[in-house]
């Protein structure tokens, strides 16, 4: 048996199942990437989520709610919410210095709601950006490591029937390492559909919150009043001037 193994497969394959079992990895390699690093995206976004939005709507004026949000910060593209209230702002001041000529037939709502539309676009296109990878992967890995075994099956068969080997003994071993191929396929495709998964579970609660933060804004930008904040327990944020 110590004749047999990974590295038996290795060493005894050709030029194709070389690159077959090649392939294989850096699929997997490709995937674990992908997971860990939209992973660690998702874990700071659900900080965000539940941090972010409270700190910006209780701050004393709108500056210092995007200045809490990270407008400060080195990285601060990353921040959807603060996007979002950056892209609500400009929105709204645009509107205001053009409204004489520009956007006479434009009201401020559709306006700002159109501006936040296309930022939101864009930071769900972001969200989901690399799971299309995972997705891939995951769906062709196993006909990858099928291929593999086909290939090695058909080396096998053709040199047992070279040798003239009948036994059992003789034929289980390179049978079985072709076998191999298959496993690895598996091995590789598995992580990537339960990561894409998991994934896009996590981004659709990410996506929620986001859709909440940007009608608040909507309404803030425009009645001057977030939703849902009436009562002693309300908004902090001041009123914008006009």
């Amino acid at each position: 048996m110590q004749s047999y193994g990974v590295a038996h497969v290795w060493a005894q394959g050709d030029i194709v199942t070389r690159s077959i079992a090649v392939a294989l990895l850096m699929m997997s390699l490709l995937s674990w990437s992908v997971m860990l690093v939209k992973s660690w995206n998702v874990v700071r976004l659900r900080y965000l989520t539940k941090h972010a939005e409270r700190d910006f709507w209780h701050s004393d004026d709108l500056a210092s709610g995007i200045d809490k949000l990270g407008a400060s910060s080195k990285a601060p593209h990353d921040n959807p919410f603060l996007a979002l209230a950056v892209s609500a702002q400009e929105a709204a001041d645009h509107h205001r210095e053009t409204r004489p000529h520009l956007h006479d037939q434009l009201d401020v709502s559709e306006w700002i709601s159109r501006c936040l539309k296309d930022t939101m676009d864009n930071r769900v296109a972001q969200l989901q950006s690399g799971l299309g990878v995972l997705a891939s992967i995951g769906s062709t890995a196993p006909f990858v490591g099928l291929a593999g075994t086909v290939w090695s099956i058909h080396r096998a068969l053709l040199s047992i029937g070279a040798s003239g080997a009948s036994s059992i003994d003789q034929i289980a071993g390179p049978i079985g390492e072709a076998l191999i191929m298959t496993a690895f396929g598996l091995v590789v495709a598995i992580p990537a559909v339960l990561g894409y998964n998991a994934l896009t579970r996590s981004n659709k609660a990410i996506v929620g919150g986001l859709r909440r933060f940007t009608h608040s804004l909507h309404a803030y930008f425009v009645t001057g009043a977030r939703l849902g904040s009436s009562g002693s327990g309300g908004l902090r944020l001041a009123a914008r001037s006009h």
